[in-house]
C-alpha cells in the first residue's frame, strides 16, 4: 500500500516537486500499467516503489513491512530477494555469458553455486535461450538481450516485478514477443507486476491501467468489469463448483557489485562447465518468494 506519498527534488534553492499525495494499493498477482505524458514522474514513482530511491514523504507498505523506515542494508537485501527489475536498456554485463548475467542475483543472495546455476539455467530455457547460455550480450541480438535481462529479474521469483519501458528499443514484433512473455511468465509464477510504458498495446495487455496525471498523481483507467446478464447466472451458478488451476509462484537485478561475487563464486561457466551441488545443501538453501507481494 503506497499512502500519500511525495517526492520533491531541490535544484539551486528551488524545490521541483514530482510526486504529491499519491495513493495506491496493489494486490499480490496484480498486473498494471502505468501510462502518461513524458515528465510527469513515472520512472520517478517506478524508482521509489523499487526502493532505488526515497521519497520525501508517505509511507510504503509491503507484506505488512514499512519501507521507508528499513536501514539502508536491510532494503537492499529486501530489494535483491523480493523486488525484479527489468528496464528499456538490458544493462548486462558484457564480459559475462547470458548464464553469468542472470546468477549474479542469486550469487549476491549467497545461494549455493550450483543451485544458482540450475535456476538460471532453467529460466533462460523458458525465455528460449536455452542454446544461448554461453553468449556473451555482444553475440545476442536486442531482443535476445532483453529476455536475458527478464530472466535475471525472475531468477529469484520475486513478488514484485518492475519494469520501465521494457521493450522501448525494441522492433514491433520483437516487443510484442517480449508483452507476451512477460504476461505468461507473470501467469505462472503469481508475481506482481507493474510496468511503465507508452506503448499502448502494452498498457491495453494489462488487467489494469493506471495513468499518471501532472501534479504526480494516479488515476485508476481500469474498465469496470461488465454486468452478467440474466440468462447467464444460472449458468454461472452451475460451474461454480469448478476448480481452476492457480497460478505458481512468483521473480532483482544485477547492481556493480554483483561483478566481483560472480568473478570469486564461477570458476569458469563461460566454458559451459557446470558445478555439482554439494552433498551437505540442504534442499531448504533456496531462497525467494513463492507468492506475489501486496503493497
Amino acid at each position: 500500500m503506497i499512502s500519500n506519498l511525495s517526492k520533491t527534488y531541490h535544484h539551486g534553492g528551488v524545490d521541483l516537486p514530482v510526486l504529491q499525495g499519491l495513493d495506491l494499493t496493489l494486490e499480490a498477482g496484480d498486473m498494471a500499467a502505468v501510462v502518461g505524458a513524458s515528465g510527469v514522474g513515472k520512472s520517478t514513482f517506478l524508482q521509489i516503489l523499487g526502493t532505488l530511491d526515497l521519497p520525501s514523504a508517505g509511507s510504503i507498505t509491503f507484506n505488512g513491512e514499512e519501507l521507508t523506515m528499513m536501514s539502508a542494508a536491510r532494503l537492499a537485501s529486501f530489494r535483491n530477494r523480493q523486488i525484479g527489475f527489468v528496464f528499456q536498456f538490458h544493462h548486462l554485463l558484457p564480459e559475462f555469458t547470458a548464464l553469468e548475467n542472470v546468477m549474479m542475483p542469486a550469487l549476491v543472495q549467497r545461494l549455493p553455486l550450483a543451485v544458482a546455476q540450475r535456476r538460471a539455467t532453467d529460466i533462460l530455457s523458458r525465455v528460449g535461450l536455452g542454446k544461448r547460455l554461453t553468449h556473451r550480450p555482444a553475440e545476442l541480438s536486442g531482443g535476445e538481450q532483453q529476455r536475458v535481462a527478464l530472466a535475471r529479474a525472475m531468477v529469484l521469483e520475486p513478488s514484485l516485478l518492475l519494469a520501465d519501458e521494457p521493450t522501448g528499443n525494441l522492433d514491433r514484433a520483437t516487443g510484442e514477443a517480449i508483452h507476451e512473455l512477460f504476461l505468461e511468465l507473470n501467469r505462472e509464477r503469481g508475481s506482481t507486476l507493474l510496468v511503465v510504458t507508452h506503448n499502448p498495446d502494452l498498457a491495453a495487455l494489462m488487467p489494469r491501467k493506471l495513468r499518471m496525471v501532472d501534479g504526480g498523481r494516479i488515476v485508476d483507467e481500469t474498465p469496470a468489469p461488465a454486468a452478467a446478464s440474466p440468462e447467464r447466472v444460472g449458468e454461472v451458478a452451475d460451474v461454480a463448483d469448478v476448480g481452476l488451476p492457480s497460478a505458481a509462484s512468483a521473480a532483482d537485478p544485477a547492481i556493480p557489485t554483483q561483478a566481483s561475487a560472480l568473478a570469486h563464486a564461477t570458476p569458469n561457466l563461460s566454458e559451459g562447465s557446470t558445478s555439482p551441488e554439494s552433498p551437505g545443501s540442504p534442499a531448504n538453501s533456496e531462497s525467494g518468494s513463492t507468492t506475489g507481494g501486496r503493497i
